[in-house]
């Protein structure tokens, strides 16, 4: 672990150390303000929810990411609650067992459905989870149960036991709005289709499921998950946001650009701070 984290910190200082030129990522506010990454945690530490929306293969958005959680976790301790996009709700029981320290790593890895990427990308996150003894809960709804919304609609579930149920939004409270542009853009596309924007939602609305069902008082629950699936206060937000104050929610977003020295007009309000990274940045895979 000490290993990959010094080989983290060596790439990251070989991005700030580009050509004067092109810096490896600016963070940009919502209206397209220059900031810093110190202004980013002070806005988070005042939030119940950070949505952190990253590219999946990213370097930049996995290195920041590892840092506003070390950095949060210095003011919130114990009060930290991680979660993740990347984890499915039927594997919880197997993450616990892990960060408790139940069975082995070789059996966790082995049992757990972990993205190709886990290894250089998310692991950290879930080591210092377990290191410091906080909650990483899996937010996800199982990818098989997202599929059978894609093959066959929502009805298609109402046939699954109770136990593969619970590992969804409870389907008697889900509403599948079409108006929502992240969902209408699905349904306009020619790679999409009204079952997939469903599969789609019912995603997200089981992340923010997860996410309410896990709150805690006093607590900030720090998310990682696709900037889609957080982006403009859609997603995961549209449905926490009849949970949780809008107040109380902020979000990060990843954008690429090939010039990062101002942001896009496209890219300004799509959240609460974006971070900026060249198009040419380099990729976990």
């Amino acid at each position: 672990m000490k290993k990959f984290l010094s080989t983290i910190a060596l790439v990251c200082v070989t991005f700030l150390g580009l050509s004067k030129g092109q810096p490896a990522y600016v963070i940009y506010t919502a209206k397209g303000a220059e900031t810093d990454f110190e202004k980013m945690v002070k806005f988070a530490e005042e939030k119940s929810y950070v949505f952190f929306g990253e590219y999946h293969n990213n370097p930049i958005s996995h290195w920041l990411q590892f840092e506003l959680t070390k950095a949060l976790y210095t003011t919130k301790k114990n009060n930290l609650i991680l979660g993740a996009e990347m984890f499915e709700a039927d594997n919880q029981y197997i993450m616990d067992e892990y960060l408790n320290s139940l069975i082995s790593e070789k059996s966790f890895s082995e049992e757990v459905r972990l993205w190709p990427n886990y290894n250089t990308d998310y692991k950290p996150l879930f080591e210092f989870a377990k290191a410091n003894k906080l909650a990483f809960i899996a937010t996800n709804i199982p990818r098989r149960y997202a599929s059978v919304v894609y093959k066959k609609g929502l009805e298609g579930l109402n046939s699954l036991s109770d136990l593969a149920k619970s590992y969804i939004v409870p389907l008697s409270t889900f509403e599948f709005d079409t108006t929502v542009n992240c969902y209408k853009d699905l349904l306009n596309a020619d790679h999409g289709g009204y079952n997939m924007a469903v599969a789609q939602a019912i995603k997200d609305a089981t992340m923010a499921y997860f996410i309410d069902k896990n709150m805690k008082p006093n607590a900030t629950f720090l998310h990682y998950n696709g900037a889609y699936h957080s982006d403009s206060f859609e997603g995961i937000i549209h449905y926490l946001k009849k949970k949780a104050a809008i107040e109380t929610i902020m979000t990060i977003s990843t954008v690429t650009q090939e010039n990062v020295e101002t942001l896009s007009e496209e890219n300004k309000g799509i959240a609460d701070f974006i971070i900026c990274v060249p198009e040419t940045m380099t990729t976990t895979h």
